[in-house]
Formats: C-alpha cells, structure tokens, sequence
C-alpha cells in the first residue's frame, strides 16, 4: 500500500520543467561507474584541489626520474578527477537550497512524488513502467538497458540495509542491469557500504535535490 500523505502544515510545490540536463547529468553519472571504497571514488567526494596537489606531486616527483612528457601522463588520471569532482561541486546546490528541497519533497503525496520522478525520466527519454512489487516501484528501459528504481520508502527517517537488499535481489532476480533507491532521511553506515559493494545508486540528499530542481515551495 502506499504511504500516506504526510501530516502537518501544507506546503505548496509547483512543478516546472526546465528541460533534461540534469536528469541526462545523473544517467551520465549512474554509467560511470568506481566502487565506493576506491582511491578515485574518495577523491571524486573529497574537494577538488586535493587531487590537484597529488598530481603535483606526483610530477614533481617523477620529473627526477622520467621526462617530464611521462611525469604529466603519470598525473593526468588525478588532474582528471580533480576537474570533475570541482565540476560537481561548482554546480552542487547550497545546502538551504538541499533543506528546502527535501522538505517539500518530504511533503509531497505518493502519487506527487512518484509522477514527478517517472515525469523525470520520461523527459530523458527512458520508457517508465510503474511496478507492483514490494521491492521495486519503476523498471527505467533505455537503449536496452533496465534499471529498477525503489523510492516508495522516500519519507522514512532512517535507511538501513534490509530495502537495499530486496532491491538487490529484485534486480538479480529480474536481470535487469542496475538499481537505484531514492530517499530523503539518513541512509546508515551499513547501508552505504551495502550498496557500494553491489553498484547500487543511492539518490538522497543533494543529488536528489538535482534531480528535481523544478520542485519547490510556493
């Protein structure tokens, strides 16, 4: 069934669609895949200018050995990441812009949110099909690929491992190619690093608030 629609004061949402860069943007990210637990998947959430420094060091240091031509390539993967990761962090919305978001979203009725993330994903070009299952709400098919989205869950104050697991199972046992969980509370330790060692995409916080930047309070 359904969660019911939140209680306390009302708070307005209009939706207006700006176009699909940012839903592009996230399936962009959903394709690059690192684990969680890697050098570069650290660097990717630490601030830019500490890969920078790294690569500086790493041409420093290999200058005194190897041509510089080599030292530079030996440092590019780091310069690279840097630049992403300042990429990301330029366009992250400020956290008042996070809060405000999650409030609303929080607020919203299921049938409100779940239109707004399926209107989303249509809007980049996936054909939704809502599901009827516990574990999973939207089967994503795009160019071939299959994704299972969970986010009926999105009000619930604390995420721990138990959806994850049912979503990862969901996804084994549909063969699709990936899954993703939605959710505006707190995501556990033990859930993160679930789903770290199974590429399960985890859209909370921020990277929600991206994902639907249309949504705000009236």
């Amino acid at each position: 069934m359904p969660p019911a629609p939140a209680c306390g004061r009302h708070v307005g949402v209009k939706v207006s669609r700006i176009g699909s860069g940012n839903v592009a943007e996230a399936e962009r990210e959903m394709k690059f895949r690192i684990t969680n637990d890697s050098l570069f998947a650290i660097l990717l959430r630490s601030p830019w200018w500490i890969s920078i420094v790294i690569a500086a060091g790493i041409i420093a240091a290999a200058r005194l050995v190897v041509p510089e031509v080599y030292a530079f390539f030996g440092a590019l993967p780091f310069i690279v990441i840097g630049g992403v990761a300042g990429w990301r962090q330029l366009r992250a919305p400020s956290a008042a812009r996070v809060a405000d978001t999650l409030e609303v979203v929080r607020a919203m009725s299921w049938e409100d949110f779940s239109s707004a993330l399926a209107d989303a994903f249509r809007d980049d070009g996936y054909t939704v099909n809502r599901l009827t299952g516990a574990a999973a709400d939207f089967e994503l098919v795009k160019a071939g690929r299959i994704s299972l989205v969970a986010c009926k869950r999105w009000k619930a104050a604390r995420t721990g491992v138990d959806p994850l697991r049912d979503l990862y199972d969901a996804k084994r046992a549909s063969e699709a190619h990936e899954c993703i969980y939605v959710a505006t509370g707190e995501i556990t330790d033990g859930a993160h690093a679930f789903a770290g060692e199974r590429n399960i995409r985890l859209i909370h916080g921020a990277e929600l608030a991206k994902l639907l930047p249309w949504v705000r309070r009236t």
